[in-house]
């Protein structure tokens, strides 16, 4: 402890947080993981869903499964164990005091975690992208945290080159400055660094965008992408943790497999690091959806690829796991009562695949969270969803009506003209609705009478954006409605009559 650590608040912290957490202590001559989360042994369960949905037989297999139970944590995830261990070490170190602002760039779940410190009086900031599924924007909201919206992935993506992206980095600063306008923060500070913040956003940084805002505004921020505290807590605590309640059953993780997604690489790389110094072998299997599809709070391996804490060198193997398959074994084991979110499902429907090819085998799934946050997503699963058409499928279908859908951009009438003219249709079947009308759909998860008109008719209509993800966002929101759509690939960026046209010309920011 120094000089400048703030007692009374690392005292507050310790009550609230610190002593709820799964930590070392001194026990019995030694130290003990204390507030273990459940070891909970999956394998019956397991055995039924391969054979009752998937149609594997595994009955006679040589098998053991098991969910390391994290989503009964404080906050309701994982992401709690760096989030605890970073601010403790925050706090002794002077870092973080009474008063302070916290600011970070999360896909969810470490935001979520960050709640705990309103409790303590603390300000949280949390930068988002707009993609979040509403139940995690509803979490952040009952934890206190101040969000900021951004039209970006929240990863330090190369983004695209040249003008066009610079000016979209410039639209989408002058909306971040709106918005902490909005929070209260004086943007005298915003303006004069305002060079350094539109380069960050035309290469999609938000990670570092974070840091900066905390450097000039004089915020904490945890830093977690790149704070080794994210990585110490699952090799000092989560991987001792496991083998202690494996040997308390007889067994150890030295024989074990142990499969987890991929976030920050704060559990894959302390997991993983766990197997090397306690037992000079590689048995972490990190998992990844494929380039194409969503999972909550999961990043594919391109999204990966550049994080400080993304190292595949150290890991057994590394598997992209198709999510339109691993969706059916979450819906059964939620049925089931077991308590987890999409992760869990990739892992362990990678756990049977391996296994069927392996004959059987032994092996811990990271139950990183829980299922609240997605139990819309749950309810459509099994139900037809939206599709995505390229723009010769679009061509050849013929659509009686294409509408445009973004949160934060609408088409110029030379963009209009643009998809007109690259889908073959009349520009009179082109709908722009109001930006606000996409935020509503897209923050609620409910149909805007505004939009009602549009969705009129016997046809599906194509829902068309800036780069295809807010279209398909949008598609799967209206299907759970009953309300079937086509979202079309790579939105307005990917139209061959674009190629040639600078963004500006085709977009106009319209909040």
């Amino acid at each position: 402890m120094t000089e400048e650590t703030d007692k009374t608040l690392l005292e507050r912290f310790d009550q609230e947080v610190w002593s709820k957490v799964p930590h070392l202590e001194e026990k019995d001559g030694g130290a003990r993981v204390v507030n273990a989360t459940p070891l909970v042994d999956l394998t019956a369960d397991f055995k039924e869903c391969a054979k009752s949905v998937f149609k594997i037989n595994l009955d006679d297999a040589d098998l053991k499964v098991y969910g390391k139970q994290d989503s009964t944590l404080l906050t309701g995830s994982i992401k709690v164990r760096p989030a605890a261990n970073i601010i403790h070490d925050a706090i002794i170190t002077g870092k973080l005091k009474s008063g302070q602002i916290v600011i970070e760039a999360t896909s969810g779940n470490f935001g979520i975690a960050l709640g705990l410190l309103s409790k303590l009086g603390l300000t949280v900031i949390a930068l988002v992208s707009r993609k979040l599924q509403e139940g995690v924007f509803e979490e952040l909201r009952n934890g206190n945290i101040r969000t900021m919206d951004l039209d970006m992935d929240i990863c330090p993506a190369p983004g695209m080159e040249g003008k066009q992206n610079l000016l979209v980095a410039k639209a989408t600063a002058a909306n971040v400055r709106s918005q902490l306008s909005n929070l209260g923060f004086e943007t005298d500070t915003f303006d004069k660094e305002i060079n350094e913040i539109e380069s960050l956003l035309a290469k999609q940084d938000i990670i570092n965008l974070a840091k900066f805002l905390a450097k000039i505004y004089g915020f904490f921020c945890p830093a977690q992408y790149e704070n080794e505290l994210n990585v110490d807590a699952h090799r000092t605590i989560t991987g001792a943790e496991i083998d202690q309640q494996l040997h308390e059953i007889g067994d150890s993780l030295e024989d074990f497999n142990l499969f987890c997604t991929f976030g920050t690489g704060g559990t894959s790389g302390g997991l993983s690091k766990y197997f090397s110094e306690k037992y000079g072998k590689k048995s972490v299997y990190v998992i990844f959806p494929p380039s194409n599809q969503d999972v909550a709070g999961i990043r594919t391996k391109a999204n990966a690829d550049g994080l400080k804490y993304y190292q595949p060198d150290i890991y057994a193997e590394q598997q992209e796991i198709d999510w339109e398959k691993a969706k059916f074994l979450l819906k059964f084991f939620v049925n089931k009562g077991h308590d987890m979110g999409e992760s869990s499902a990739l892992e362990l429907y990678a756990i049977l695949q391996k296994a069927s090819t392996d004959g059987g085998g032994k092996f811990v799934a990271m139950i990183c969270d829980g299922i609240e946050k997605y139990k819309k997503n749950l309810a459509t699963i099994g139900q037809e969803g939206p599709t995505q058409v390229s723009v010769d499928e679009a061509n050849a279908s013929g659509y009686d009506k294409v509408i445009w859908i973004h949160a934060q951009y609408t088409p110029r009438e030379e963009g209009i003209e643009l998809i007109a003219k690259s889908l073959g249709i009349d520009k009179s079947k082109i709908s722009v609705p109001d930006v606000r009308t996409a935020q509503e759909l897209l923050a609620t998860q409910q149909i805007p009478e505004a939009l009602n008109k549009d969705l009129e008719g016997d046809n599906k209509p194509l829902l068309v954006c800036m780069a295809g993800k807010t279209s398909l966002m949008a598609a799967k929101v209206l299907a759970g409605k009953g309300v079937m759509t086509d979202s079309l690939i790579g939105g307005i960026t990917q139209l061959p009559e674009g190629q040639s046209k600078q963004l500006s010309q085709l977009i106009k920011e319209a909040l």
